[in-house]
């Protein structure tokens, strides 16, 4: 039988257990379940594994509050405050507080080894059959899709919405590797992670945008925190400074084209 101060004991202990248990970090990141490469509710994308690096880091638990990346998710999600960090955002975007950028990338072509796709600016671009990424519920055109418009190339252009069976970019990645069309032009790491994944050897290269085109090629990329959070934004800051390494390994893994100083694309 315990003694009485052994049984006081055991519940001081539990009770200290309890409290550190209850006192456990959560890091809360809110993340669409089906976007891969960059997120699914199967922890597979490169989003996923920079978020469990970053709680690693923190020392926190990872929890996902999951939502559809369509318009609204900044309001829907961070703003409503339904967790804690976006993985990836424009390292510029204003309706965020963001961190150092960890990445950038950029806009690019995906061909069949061994073709090209001629320059903006050269009239031969007119000729081939390239894919291009309609975004939104209006069915904009991506800057890329804006250059290829004002170089003349719209006749052999197809157009991929975001609504189909599958990404638009892996949708467009198929028909380069069976054929369809002769280019894809696609954002970066849709493009690497697709383009890897192919029947046929396929390659990436990034696109350069014609001189004098307003709308930019290349992004950066943070990690975003509600507005005014200036404790986690520091924190986060902090891990990106200690893990960048770790970070630009993930990317490697899923062949994310860079054109910062970690990438190929300089």
């Amino acid at each position: 039988m315990f003694s009485r101060s052994r049984k006081c004991m055991l519940v001081a202990l539990l009770a200290l257990a309890g409290a550190a248990q209850a006192e456990e970090r959560l890091l809360r990141v809110c993340a669409d379940p089906d976007n891969l490469p960059y997120s699914n509710a199967d922890g597979a994308g490169f989003e996923n594994k920079i978020a469990e690096l970053v709680a690693q880091d923190l020392h926190a638990k990872l929890a996902y509050d999951w939502w559809p990346q369509h318009r609204g998710f900044v309001r829907r999600t961070l703003g409503a405050g339904m967790c804690d960090v976006l993985i990836g955002v424009p390292a510029d975007f204003e309706r965020v507080s963001t961190t150092r950028p960890y990445y950038r990338s950029s806009y690019v072509f995906v061909t069949r080894a061994g073709e090209s796709v001629p320059g903006f600016a050269d009239p031969a671009i007119r000729q081939r059959r390239i894919g291009v990424q309609l975004i939104g519920n209006d069915m904009a055109a991506t800057p890329a899709g804006h250059a290829l418009a004002r170089a003349g190339a719209t006749a052999n252009v197809t157009g991929f919405t975001i609504f189909g069976d599958g990404p638009a970019a892996q949708r467009m990645v198929d028909e380069v590797d069976g054929g369809g069309i002769d280019a894809a032009l696609v954002w970066g790491p849709q493009a690497g992670y697709f383009a890897a994944r192919a029947h046929k050897p396929l390659s990436v290269s990034i696109a350069r945008p014609p001189a004098g085109t307003p709308e930019p090629f290349e992004f950066s990329v943070a990690l975003g925190v509600k507005r005014g959070n200036k404790a986690l934004l520091a924190e986060l800051d902090g891990v990106l400074e200690r893990r960048q390494r770790d970070i630009d390994a993930i990317l490697a893994a899923y062949h994310v084209p860079r054109t910062d100083a970690a990438g190929e694309g300089r």
